[in-house]
């Protein structure tokens, strides 16, 4: 495809990668297990988008990553964090975080709920590269549950410059910005104009301008275009929307 031309491609939620073990089941719009090319797979900035559950109890040992910016969003549950740097949070719903790897931090993450509690953990996390690599690593965390406006698109994590201010948190890329969008029944939102964009239904039904009903784990790849109309069905809907202005091969 010629590098001018815009494009839209849907990824239905059963079309994306599958992993799944004895506690934690993956489902993957880019594929993350076995691969060590994630950049190669990427939309625009956007290496991993994850949707995990994990069992009562369980989670991630302790494990290093470097020179990646990492944003987690929990849907339900309680995610615990705790990394080489001497941080800890938990994270649940209305929590964004965010983990800049940079030259190495080894961190856990696991389900905050014992094993009797049966809460399992449903989360996405999201994965960009930074545009410097090798930055001192540090971590941020913030409850934005009080400034959740319905209707619109909020940024809460960002680096782009236009955004300093009203993201709740930064990390280090300063091409792209994490939106969320809470949409009432029949209420919509307008995806971003872009170079790429990311929406991904985190909860919910939608309608997509020109491409229809999306549930649930479905997802829209946007090339060099936006303004595209995403309304919620009767149900509601929650949207998970990346703007980016760069590519991970390029960073």
């Amino acid at each position: 495809m010629a590098k001018d031309v815009s494009a839209v491609r849907i990824v239905r939620a059963s079309d994306r990668w599958h992993w799944r073990n004895e506690w934690l089941e993956s489902w993957q719009s880019f594929p993350v297990t076995g691969n060590f090319d994630l950049a190669g797979n990427a939309h625009g900035l956007l290496m991993v988008n994850n949707e995990d559950t994990i069992d009562p109890g369980e989670g991630f040992d302790a494990h290093t990553h470097r020179n990646t910016e990492i944003i987690t969003w929990v849907l339900e549950g309680t995610a615990v964090h705790k990394d080489s740097l001497g941080n800890s949070g938990e994270i649940r719903p209305g929590v964004v975080q965010r983990m800049s790897a940079g030259t190495g931090i080894t961190h856990t993450e696991r389900n905050g709920a014992g094993r009797l509690e049966r809460q399992q953990l449903h989360v996405v996390q999201m994965w960009i590269p930074p545009d410097e690599i090798d930055r001192a690593p540090s971590y941020q965390e913030s409850d934005i549950t009080s400034d959740l406006r319905r209707n619109t698109l909020l940024p809460i994590a960002s680096g782009m410059p236009k955004y300093r201010g009203d993201a709740a948190i930064s990390f280090g890329n300063r091409y792209a910005t994490l939106h969320v969008a809470l949409l009432d029944p029949r209420h919509s939102v307008n995806a971003p104009d872009a170079l790429y964009g990311h929406v991904f239904v985190s909860r919910g039904q939608v309608e997509f301008e020109g491409q229809g009903l999306l549930q649930q784990g479905d997802a829209v790849r946007l090339t060099r275009t936006g303004g595209h109309r995403v309304s919620a069905t009767d149900e509601g809907a929650e949207l998970l929307i990346w703007e980016m202005h760069g590519t991970a091969i390029n960073v």
